[in-house]
This record gives C-alpha cells, sequence and structure tokens, in this order.
C-alpha cells in the first residue's frame, strides 16, 4: 500500500473522477469542441418553474457580510421541479489574471524553488468541481435537456481525449462497471435517487468520467459494450471474462460515503469482489486490483501536497493494491494520484500519454535518501509500479 497517495484536484467527487478518466481538468465548451464562456448572471431553464438567474464563474472573494463564504462557489441550488435555481460557481478561466482568485494560485505557483505551470489554456473555463456530466446513460445530451427534473449545473460535452479514446485505440479491452447503472438507464433524472426499494437508485453520474465524453456516450456501439453494471462484473469475474482494464465504482449505498453509506459496507463491496476474483484461479494469476477512494472529504491531513498544476494536488487518500504480484509488507512513498493509474495503464499496455498537456506526462519521482516523499523532479508522479514484485521472465 501508499502512504504518499493523492486526490488528484483540491475539489470534490467529480472532478476528481474526471481526472481519473482524463488524466486533466475538462472545461466548458459549446458542445462541439470549442471553448465558450458558462452562464454568468443570466436566466437558465427560462420557462420553467426552475427559471433563475445563475453565474457559474467561481468568484472566490468573500461574500459581502462573511468571512468564510465565497462570492460564488459549488454547484448552485434550487431546480429539479421545485424552485428556481440560482447561484453558481466552479468554472475558472484559470489563464485570465483578472479573474476572481485567479492571481493568487499562479503567483503562488510561480514563486516555489522549481516553478509550476498553471497549465490553463486561454479561453477556457475549467470545471473546478463538481457538475452533472454532459450525457445521461442512453446517450443522450443532458446540458441541453432544459427538463424540470434536470439541472442547469451540468457541463456540456467533451472533446477532451480519455483513457478509454487510448484503450479503444490499442484494443485493449476495458469496462466502467457502475453499481445500478441498469435501474439508472431506466430513470435518467434519477427520480428514485435515494429511494429503498426494488426502484432504489443510488448510481453516481458524476462519478462516471465517461458520461462527460462525446466519442464514448455518442457511439452506440461503444456505450452499451463498455458501461455496465456490477451485475455484469461479477458474471465476467465468475466466468472469467473480464476485460483487461476495470474501473468499478460503488452506488451510493455501499460507497463509505457518509450521508448514505458506511466506510464497513465500502469494505465489503471490496472484499466481495476480490474474494470472486481469488475463487477463480486463472483470472487472479493475472489480475491486480488497485483500491482507493475519490477525495479525502475535507479532512485534514498533514502529509506533503505537491503542486503539479492549478488544480491540485489534493490531501492524500488510501492506495493498497490486492494482487499475487503485490509486495507484502510493502509501503510505498513514492508520490502518486489518480492519475498514476493512468500512468500504470499506459506502462502495462504501453499505451502513450493521453494528450500532450495531461498529467500522465509527468516523469516518476526521483527523491533524496533522506526524503522518499518529496519529487526533486517537480511535477512528477509515479506509475505504482514500485508496489509490485514480480518473478523474473513474468509478463507484466
Amino acid at each position: 500500500m501508499s502512504d504518499n497517495f493523492h486526490q488528484s484536484v483540491m475539489g470534490g467527487t467529480g472532478a476528481n473522477h474526471i481526472m481519473l478518466g482524463f488524466g486533466d481538468a475538462i472545461w466548458f465548451s459549446d458542445g462541439n469542441g470549442n471553448p465558450a464562456i458558462p452562464p454568468h448572471n443570466q436566466l437558465v431553464f427560462g420557462g420553467t418553474v426552475n427559471a433563475g438567474v445563475v453565474d457559474e464563474i467561481e468568484n472566490p472573494n468573500p461574500a459581502a457580510g462573511t468571512n468564510n463564504w465565497y462570492t460564488e462557489d459549488g454547484y448552485g441550488g434550487g431546480g429539479f421541479g421545485f424552485s428556481a435555481v440560482f447561484g453558481g460557481g466552479s468554472y475558472t478561466a484559470c489563464a485570465d489574471g483578472t479573474q476572481p482568485g485567479v492571481d493568487a494560485v499562479v503567483n503562488y505557483l510561480g514563486s516555489l524553488p522549481r516553478k509550476i505551470s498553471p497549465n490553463c489554456d486561454a479561453n477556457h473555463y475549467y470545471l473546478l468541481n463538481n457538475y452533472n456530466p454532459g450525457y445521461f446513460g442512453d446517450g443522450s445530451n443532458a446540458y441541453t435537456d432544459n427538463n424540470i427534473n434536470n439541472t442547469p449545473f451540468t457541463i456540456p460535452p467533451s472533446s477532451v481525449r480519455n483513457i478509454g479514446d487510448a484503450l479503444l485505440d490499442k484494443n485493449v479491452s476495458w469496462k466502467y462497471y457502475g453499481d445500478q447503472w441498469n435501474q439508472y438507464l431506466t430513470d435518467k433524472y434519477q427520480l428514485n435517487y435515494g429511494a429503498t426499494g426494488p426502484t432504489s437508485d443510488q448510481y453516481c453520474n458524476i462519478c462516471n468520467f465517461f458520461q462527460y465524453s462525446t466519442s464514448i456516450m455518442t457511439n452506440a456501439a461503444v456505450r452499451t459494450a463498455h458501461l455496465k453494471d456490477t451485475t455484469d462484473l461479477y458474471s465476467d469475474i465468475q466466468n472469467g471474462t473480464l476485460p483487461a482494464v476495470s474501473f468499478v465504482k460503488p452506488s451510493g449505498w455501499v460507497d463509505g460515503h457518509p450521508a448514505s453509506s458506511t466506510l464497513i459496507l465500502f469494505e465489503g463491496f471490496v472484499k466481495k469482489i476480490v474474494d470472486a476474483v481469488q475463487a477463480n484461479p486463472s483470472l487472479w494469476q493475472d489480475t491486480a486490483i488497485f483500491v482507493t477512494f475519490d477525495e479525502g472529504g475535507g479532512y485534514y491531513d498533514s502529509g506533503y501536497i505537491q503542486a503539479l498544476d492549478y488544480f491540485g494536488d489534493g490531501t492524500r487518500i488510501p492506495m493498497m493494491v490486492i494482487s499475487p504480484y503485490s509486495t507484502g509488507g510493502h509501503i510505498s512513498h513514492t508520490y502518486g494520484d489518480h492519475v498514476s493509474i493512468l500512468k500504470f495503464i499506459e506502462y502495462n499496455w504501453k499505451l502513450k500519454p493521453l494528450t500532450n498537456r495531461s498529467r500522465d506526462n509527468f516523469p516518476n519521482p526521483t527523491t533524496t535518501v533522506g526524503n522518499p516523499y518529496v519529487p526533486q523532479n517537480s511535477p512528477a508522479i509515479g506509475d505504482l509500479t514500485d508496489l509490485f514484485s514480480f518473478p523474473k521472465g513474468k509478463k507484466k
């Protein structure tokens, strides 16, 4: 296991899942791959009970009369057929120093002994926190859907290249198994979210990074072949038909999130998968299971955080590897974050980095003997290979 693994974004669940799938932050567009300006003090959802004025551009300057509230931050509120929408925040044009809060971060990155690039392209408004993805599970456009049960706090479809694109290009098999995906397909507005019984739906749409992607979601053959429920995961394990790369996301009932679950339920979810894989010897001999969290939940952590770009890194989170070839009793101090998982996939299947600006271009860390936690060649993140001990001649 690692004691130096981090959430990729100093933000919430959705933003960190995006980094896991894209190796980068994604940005507001016109839906056709061109950067655009998010709603800024303008009316949305006109003609519905949800109609309201929103400002989706982040403003971390203090709100009047407070000492701990941003002027604009987070998801916004209202909507979903109940009331007018309001608020917003979460996008930043971080290449523009006149935008609220930008200079403070950029100047800090430039003041470090090894100056760090913000990695912000001009005229791009990057997503900093949680917004709904641009597609519903059926491949329909969620951003342009003004159904009163939808939300305007939805990022338009993204053209940014993701790990699914890279695996498809090299004919490496993969699937994303989202717990309660099948139920979600029958209830795309998730009207039964939080309900109990047979219609229960705690599927996490902001967690499925492929739902942000035009290339995946608008191709019906790809979408239906590669996005599955965890019921399919258990069948694939039993039948020995797991793809080369699998992403597995528990539902809100068993993800350990304190609002809907407990940590022991997440542990049980992981154990069920591990036990099933180990019960199939032919599968187990070639499998590595990476277990981590999306983010740290805002808790203070004293571990070193490396500045990688404008968006992070964030605090430490758990990371363990379960495999016949994981090094028992070994605690890795190599600096890593969610994009380290992409680097491992790319290392193992000889893939190139996703784009010329994604974090999987960063080198593996080099450190001093006295301090294995802090990369001397920052920005740098590991590829997790030091968590394994492969027998000589064993194909990775």
